[in-house]
């Protein structure tokens, strides 16, 4: 088990959570349409990758351990942009937001590489 990785996933889940409350009380009213967006586009992409590396943590393999830290900072890269323009930050941090998404995509063809060419 990697601790660090079990502790990320679960912070990573438990902010998604903070997160997507906040959003359905506080800034429902507030945000229009397309931030509301952003805002559920973020934490969806969030909370599925926390248990991504929530799990990757609790399977043990070394080898699962690089994939995940790409999760981690691809999902922290995509739902910090989103959440922030959804709060009014500029737009040009959509620029910024495929970096994350490039970054989990890494992670999963990553994971998806060391799996298959493992040898425990």
């Amino acid at each position: 088990m990697h601790r660090k990785l079990v502790a990320t996933g679960a912070s990573l889940a438990g902010v998604a959570v903070l997160l997507g409350a906040f959003g359905t009380h506080a800034l429902a009213g507030r945000l229009g349409p397309q931030a509301l967006g952003w805002w559920q586009t973020a934490i969806q992409y969030q909370a599925w990758h926390a248990i991504g590396i929530f799990a990757l943590g609790l399977s043990g393999p070394d080898w699962t351990r690089r994939p995940a830290w790409l999760l981690a900072a691809g999902v922290l890269i995509f739902a910090t942009t989103l959440y922030a323009m959804a709060l009014g930050a500029p737009r040009w941090l959509g620029a910024v937001t495929p970096v994350g998404g490039l970054l989990m995509i890494a992670g999963w063809g990553l994971l998806v590489w060391q799996a298959i060419s493992s040898r425990d």
